[in-house]
């Protein structure tokens, strides 16, 4: 059946003010469903972790829960559920529990079209034990990430892999499959940054052949919280620096402190979210949420076709990256106007596009770009809509036929 475009967008009261969100790469906006768990559970009577009393079990299951949702939304296990406040800071966790395990000679092999919480944590701890640092590089013309560089990247002395499964700068969606088999035929462990993939279609651990995954809620419009699943036999070999009367069970001995309760509510009500995408679907959450997210894929597809063929019949703007596979997302510049001018002018007329490196440390500076203010991004994401586009891609012509040079 069609995508229900009018009835996803009514569960964003957001999308009232009449903003295009364009921004969706950065943070989504929150669905009706998800802010509505976060505030009852800040109306509910919690305690700290406890069996003793109703509200500290109320804690306890809330946990449970998220770590039950996360599991769902990506095939995983609820025990190898890792939660956290950002990716950066699982991935800076994980990284120093790693590094404590590598010793001088050893390898990382990291990639320069990745996010730079996927990069830095691995080159610091790599630095750290004395290891050596391997790049795995992009094509600078199609912005794509050749797996079979991997085969002379990774060796008897390389312990990890980390690569991303969609570029948040450029959307290119590189074969992890056949990377991390690589990675695995030397025994090293494969990281997979699945930020900015996982909003976009159905994930399953498994198939991409990661061993730990990492996500964030507010990029598939939950709260601000993330995630790292693995396998719970892979946590129990590592052994993070933490509190002396902190749990040592798996996975909470990788949790520092005590966690946001309400929030946690709203991170299993955004997966639930997710699920109802595709009121046709049936089956258990899992199948459910690969069932609304599929549906929502093909949905943003066709609204990235319609904008990347828009952008492409502008002669003013140089669109960056073309990859044969990518997410929603796309990186352009317009002749004339500075990234940052540029978007200022379209947050003017009510488009919230993105501008400067986001993060994508390697690719922009390998590009020449970054010191010239990077470039501005267009991510598509479940709630716009093909008038939407329309829309940017006509204030893009308009600013265009300005021909006026801006500043900053």
């Amino acid at each position: 059946m069609p995508f229900d475009i009018a009835r996803t967008r009514a569960a964003y009261p957001a999308l009232t003010e009449g903003f295009a969100h364009f921004d969706g790469a950065g943070g989504t906006q929150t669905p009706q469903s998800v802010v509505d768990a976060v505030a009852d559970t800040m109306r509910t009577a919690l305690g700290n972790r406890s069996t003793a009393f109703v509200p500290g079990r109320r804690s306890l299951e809330l946990v449970a829960a998220a770590r039950t949702a996360v599991a769902d939304l990506l095939g995983a296990t609820a025990q190898g559920v890792v939660l956290g406040p950002s990716a950066t800071a699982l991935t800076y966790t994980l990284a120093r529990a790693l590094g404590d395990t590598w010793r001088p000679g050893d390898e990382v092999v990291v990639s320069r079209l990745d996010h730079d919480a996927n990069v830095r944590p691995w080159v610091q701890a790599a630095e750290a034990a004395g290891a050596t640092v391997r790049w795995a590089e992009f094509d600078p013309a199609t912005g794509e990430l050749p797996a079979g560089q991997y085969a002379d990247l990774v060796g008897e002395r390389t312990r990890l892999v980390a690569v991303t499964a969609g570029s948040n700068a450029i959307g290119t969606v590189p074969d992890v499959a056949t990377i991390a088999k690589t990675a695995h035929a030397a025994g090293a462990l494969v990281c997979v940054d699945g930020v900015h993939s996982v909003p976009h279609g159905p994930t399953d651990l498994a198939s991409l052949g990661a061993d730990f995954l990492v996500t964030s809620a507010y990029k598939w419009s939950g709260p601000h919280l993330a995630a790292v699943v693995a396998d719970p036999a892979r946590w129990e070999s590592l052994h993070p620096a933490k509190l002396l009367p902190s749990s040592d069970a798996v996975p909470d001995r990788f949790e520092a402190g005590t966690p946001s309760f309400p929030l946690l509510a709203g991170v299993a009500a955004a997966v639930d979210h997710l699920a109802g995408l595709d009121p046709s679907a049936t089956g258990d959450r899992r199948e459910r949420v690969r069932a609304g997210l599929a549906a929502a894929q093909a949905y943003e597809e066709s609204l990235f076709d319609r904008l990347l063929a828009g952008l492409t019949a502008q002669p003013a703007v140089t669109v960056y990256g073309a990859a044969a596979r990518r997410c929603p997302t796309v990186s352009f510049r317009l002749a004339g106007w500075s990234p940052a001018g540029l978007a200022a002018a379209l947050g003017e007329a009510g488009l919230c596009l993105s501008c400067g490196d986001y993060y994508a440390y390697e690719y922009f500076r390998t590009m020449g770009l970054r010191d010239s203010g990077g470039a501005v991004r267009a991510s598509v994401y479940h709630y716009n809509t093909a008038a939407e586009v329309d829309r940017l891609l006509a204030e893009l012509d308009r600013l265009a036929r300005r021909g006026e040079t801006m500043a900053g």
